[in-house]
């Protein structure tokens, strides 16, 4: 019996130990899939996009199987602090807000916010905007919520969950605009181009980067270091040219630069 018991655990440390490595060889990203295109599901329900493409190939150069974790966007920072996912890599702006919980990589893609209106309306900047009676309409927790709640002290924010949602508030008129990001920002306008307009110059800028905890050094490193050998093996080009090629042209003819 003693001896079968000194089996038994030998058996327990050997799959104990496979455990440890299985997980160490997982990377677990999260992200909002409902951002299309860059974190989105397909017609039965697996994730597609270019940060479903991206975290695929920074797995590749880590060498780690990448695990994706879908939640809203609003838990992405309480689950990375908690441990439950390694990297966010969901359209995030690195703020200094964020900064001051979380890491963040080398930026991968810069844009800048933009308003989306009424079809009717006479708003043309954001300084329009920071008046009394105005109703400006932002995402939760975007940094587009932030920057109203900051610098549009005249106006009432109207806060909602869902970037569908707020899209909906302006075209029924509850709304004078909704403040997003400029890719963003367009394609709500070219969807409802009977009911809404476009301001596409964007009144801020901002750049996109990876969520990463702030004592993961070494993560952090080699996921800057897989950022830049695939922008110099022309991935972000191809990314471009595989989901946002009609943007790239238009945004090209208008003279706003390109994302990546």
């Amino acid at each position: 019996m003693g001896r079968l018991i000194y089996y038994f655990l030998i058996i327990l440390v050997i799959l104990s130990g496979c455990s440890k490595k299985d997980n160490h060889n997982v990377l677990i990203v999260g992200m909002e899939m409902s951002y299309p295109p860059f974190e989105m599901t397909d017609e039965s329900g697996n994730p597609i996009g270019i940060s479903v493409d991206l975290a695929k190939e920074i797995g590749k150069k880590l060498d780690k199987e990448v695990q994706l974790v879908n939640m809203s966007f609003d838990g992405l920072i309480p689950a990375l602090k908690s441990k439950k996912i390694d990297i966010i890599l969901s359209s995030m702006t690195a703020t200094e807000e964020r900064a001051k919980t979380i890491s963040f990589s080398d930026s991968y893609l810069k844009t800048g916010l933009c308003i989306l209106t009424g079809k009717d309306s006479n708003i043309n900047s954001i300084e329009n905007l920071n008046q009394e009676g105005k109703i400006v309409v932002v995402k939760k927790g975007t940094t587009g919520h932030i920057y109203a709640k900051e610098n549009l002290k005249k106006a009432r924010l109207l806060v909602v969950d869902k970037e569908s949602s707020a899209v909906m508030e302006v075209i029924q008129q509850n709304a004078d605009a909704f403040i997003y990001d400029q890719m963003s920002t367009y394609k709500n306008w070219q969807e409802n181009l009977s009911k809404t307009n476009a301001v596409l110059k964007p009144f801020t800028e901002e750049s996109w980067a990876i969520g990463i905890r702030q004592e993961d050094n070494q993560l952090r490193e080699a996921v800057n270091k897989a950022l830049f050998e695939l922008k110099n093996e022309g991935l972000f080009d191809r990314l471009g040219d595989n989901y946002l090629s009609e943007q790239k042209r238009v945004f090209k003819e208008m003279g706003y630069p390109f994302y990546f």
